[in-house]
Order: C-alpha cells, then sequence, then structure tokens
C-alpha cells in the first residue's frame, strides 16, 4: 500500500549539494554531471536554500549562488509517508523536497521518485484527466536561443517539438538547455553624466561623461535550431487518453523522462501528460 511507503524508504541518501558560499558555475556544473534538475543548499551542514535548472535559465546574468537559490525550501521528514510527499509537492508546486531530520540534511525525494513507487502499483484508473492543457508547440527549425524564451514565457518546463507536417517528433525540455548552454563573457559599457538636467546650460549640449567598462558573464543558448543539436530520430515515446496511470508511470521511470506528449487515435497531438499530474491518482 502507498500509504505505508515511506519517503525513506525511496528518498536519494547520498545526495549532490552545492555549498555556501558558491556561484552559479558550480550549480551549473553539478546539474550536468550529475543529471539532476535542481540541488539543495547546505551552510555547515544546515540546509538553507535549493536552486534548480529554472533558477539558472531565469536569471542568466546572476552569479552568486546566495542570491540564485530559493531561501526556506519546503521540507518533509524521513517518516512521512510517500502520499504526504505527494500532497506536499502538488499543493506547493515544487519537483523535489528535501528530506530533513533534526535540521541536517538526510536526503531528498523527487516527483520521479514517487512516480517509481507508482509504477509498482497496479491502478488501472486512465490518464484521461491528468492530461495537461498547459502545452506549447515547437517548431523543429525553431532557434534553442527562442525555444528558452518561449518556455519562460509560458512557465513550462518541457515542449513536444513538430516538423511542418505537424507530426511529433520528440520532447525538448529544460535538461537539454541546459546542457546546450554555455557562459559567455562579456565586456559591457555605461555612460554616467556629469551635468544635471535641470542645469539650462547643459541641457541641449553635450555634457560632461564617465564612461565605466565592466565585464558581465550569462548564461548563453545557441541560436542554432533545435532539429540542429537535439537528436529527433526514432519513435518519440508517447501515451493514449486510456493509458493507465501505473503503465504511463512504468513508461517515464523505465525511459528516465519526466513527461509525455498524448496522442489521439489519428496520432495527432492533445497535450502533453507530466510526471507532477501522476501524483494527483495517489492523493
Amino acid at each position: 500500500m502507498p500509504g505505508f511507503t515511506t519517503v525513506e524508504d525511496i528518498m536519494v541518501r547520498d545526495v549532490a549539494y552545492a555549498s555556501l558560499p558558491g556561484s552559479r558555475d558550480e550549480v551549473l556544473e553539478i546539474l550536468k554531471n550529475k543529471h539532476v534538475s535542481g540541488v539543495p543548499v547546505v551552510k555547515k551542514d544546515e540546509l538553507v536554500g535549493i536552486v534548480t535548472r529554472t533558477d539558472l535559465l531565469k536569471y542568466p546574468e546572476e552569479e552568486q549562488l546566495a542570491i540564485l537559490m530559493r531561501r526556506d525550501p519546503i521540507t518533509i521528514k524521513p517518516g512521512e509517508s510517500i502520499v504526504d510527499a505527494a500532497r506536499t509537492i502538488l499543493e506547493h508546486r515544487v519537483r523535489r523536497l528535501p528530506v530533513v531530520e533534526n535540521g541536517t540534511l538526510v536526503g531528498l525525494i523527487t516527483i520521479a521518485d514517487i512516480v517509481g513507487a507508482v509504477a509498482g502499483l497496479s491502478i488501472s484508473e486512465s490518464i484521461s484527466d491528468l492530461i495537461s492543457d498547459q502545452t506549447i508547440v515547437i517548431w523543429d527549425q525553431t532557434p534553442v536561443s527562442v525555444v528558452g524564451m518561449m518556455m519562460e514565457m509560458a512557465e513550462v518546463k518541457a515542449a513536444p517539438v513538430v516538423n511542418v507536417n505537424r507530426e511529433v517528433l520528440g520532447v525538448i525540455n529544460d535538461k537539454d538547455l541546459i546542457n546546450m548552454s554555455i557562459i559567455e563573457d562579456s565586456l559591457e559599457h555605461s555612460d554616467m553624466s556629469a551635468g544635471s538636467d535641470d542645469d539650462a546650460w547643459t541641457w541641449e549640449s553635450m555634457r560632461d561623461t564617465m564612461s565605466l567598462y565592466y565585464s558581465v558573464a550569462r548564461i548563453k543558448l545557441p541560436d542554432s535550431t533545435v532539429s540542429e543539436v537535439i537528436n529527433l530520430k526514432g519513435e518519440p515515446m508517447t501515451v493514449v487518453p486510456n493509458t493507465t496511470v501505473s503503465d504511463a508511470a512504468r513508461k517515464l521511470k523505465r525511459n528516465n523522462i519526466d513527461q509525455m506528449p498524448v496522442l489521439s487515435a489519428r496520432n495527432k497531438l492533445i497535450g502533453m501528460l507530466h510526471d507532477f499530474d501522476l501524483l494527483k491518482a495517489l492523493v
């Protein structure tokens, strides 16, 4: 029974984390090398925050971890049930919960961990009521830099990719964006005027100015098209509306993905199924 499975039973114990003081570049390296989407932030073994791929992509010019991280993250205790964990994740709309005991980080439980538990159950309810209507569709010839902006504006972490014939080729997600991102250094400059707008003598004349030059390091996405940088060959992983919750969870777990396009009987895209939505079947 899922209610008797505890957080401690399925949580990750060897947690990748960042420490204060720290930098964005260190977090970016952890996300790429560990293939995770977010990490807790600790200071002297005490949990103080959490930072995710979304935070890095949303603030591409910010380098300080203390500013990027979200303070006072939602946590859970190891003895609570996975149903409690699912309910907390849904309530606060987060993807991971640091597991804390006496103020110390002892583990991490993610949506993927709970979906893995759902995959082992026999939930025969169909996914038809769990299909997300918050879906944007990406043409495979769209520049990746534009895709990043579209996903940020739409507040989605993944989007189906289609060709000119409207055939679904696959999915692009925030993990892909992070893996393709680079740190770009640039030299910016700003002119500071020594005159005042209230000074009649300088209103229509050239003012004395002081040019300030400063270095800016920002996360940059390539201008290459989606089809150029992502392998979209082969059959994409999809589901249909009458797929059961546990079958869908098994597909997500087996393929190590967190979303799938939902197709109609005529292979037309009708929406997306996210791992987040599968948790609703538990609570």
